[in-house]
């Protein structure tokens, strides 16, 4: 990263730490940390295992966007995708630098480069239309939910239906393949300068584009992703004792998603997050001090998870240099 870079990352970094503090120290420190501490050791182990869960929807949809891969790869895309998400919530490099170390993970295994980047463009393209879906899907159940009872059941097959109108039109964008080619090449471009010829990368991706039942497959598990991340802090709050329907927690972490995706540039979206929640919660009826404490156990589970994530990667690097000295 250029210094002026570094510096950004680094300024946003501070900020975002003093919103969080702030946001959380308005809402009672002392309030927050006895919420989160109602789900217990064990709550939180199966909190992980969940999130475990979640990584595993991810590295099937890397490994459907790369045609060829055999399923045994499963093991390899899913542990790139954890050391994506650790770098980027944990290491001052945003959410790019996740993706660099991913990518180039995938590139010192078996797997072809041009195979690594093409497929990651794809993973982030179905990655990106799938969330749209979750968003909107969102939305749709926040505008149901909050118009009140009577409006709510006469609008919510409308709402709903429109939502899944959305779904129709993005699935046909991933056949029109000229667009979707395009758009994928001027997204290597942007993330893949020097990384390998571009003009490799492009035949690599109209090989895969022309597979369509992949990219309509890493598509769906990346929305399955999307909505079981959802229901991993609905089992959070119902182990903190909240009850709380899941249409509403899937309309609320839809919301926090997209405020992280606008923030990719501070790592972890730190603050962005914190904000969110205590601004977006109330509108469900949840209490800042219980949305907070989700954050918080949110936090943690990236804290604990990244760690070993993290640890895990450079071991690897070392074993690497070890093998090649």
């Amino acid at each position: 990263m250029k210094s002026w870079s570094r510096l950004g990352v680094l300024l946003a970094t501070v900020a975002g730490l003093g919103v969080a503090v702030w946001t959380i120290g308005s809402a009672g420190l002392s309030d927050v940390i006895g919420t989160a501490a109602r789900m217990g050791a064990g709550g939180f182990a199966l909190y992980c295992a969940w999130t475990l869960g979640v990584f595993v929807l991810l590295g099937a949809a890397w490994l459907a966007a790369a045609p060829g891969e055999p399923l045994r790869s499963l093991f390899l895309f899913t542990w790139a995708r954890l050391v994506r998400e650790a770098v980027s919530d944990l290491l001052p490099f945003s959410q790019l630098g996740g993706i660099f170390v991913s990518t180039r993970m995938l590139t010192q295994t078996s797997i072809p480069t041009t195979r690594v980047y093409g497929s990651m463009v794809v993973d982030m393209t179905t990655e990106m239309a799938s969330q749209l879906v979750y968003t909107l899907f969102g939305l749709a159940m926040m505008a149901s939910l909050l118009i009140g009872d009577g409006a709510a059941v006469r609008l919510r097959p409308l709402i709903l239906g429109g939502t899944g109108v959305m779904i129709v039109v993005i699935l046909l964008f991933f056949t029109m393949q000229r667009a979707a080619l395009d758009l994928a090449g001027r997204m290597a471009a942007r993330f893949l300068p020097g990384s390998t010829a571009l003009a490799d990368v492009r035949a690599e991706l109209s090989r895969i584009y022309a597979r369509r039942a992949h990219v309509a497959l890493a598509f769906v598990f990346n929305l399955a992703a999307w909505v079981a991340s959802g229901m991993g802090a609905w089992l959070v709050l119902h182990l903190m004792g909240v009850r709380i329907a899941v249409w509403e927690v899937l309309s609320l972490e839809s919301l926090i998603f997209t405020l992280r995706s606008v923030a990719f540039v501070v790592p972890g979206a730190i603050g962005v997050q914190e904000a969110g929640y205590a601004l977006a919660a109330p509108l469900f009826g949840l209490p800042p001090e219980t949305a907070l404490a989700l954050s918080l156990a949110k936090r943690a589970r990236e804290l604990a998870m990244g760690l070993v994530t993290l640890l895990g990667w450079q071991l690897g690097e070392v074993r690497g240099l070890a093998r090649s000295a």
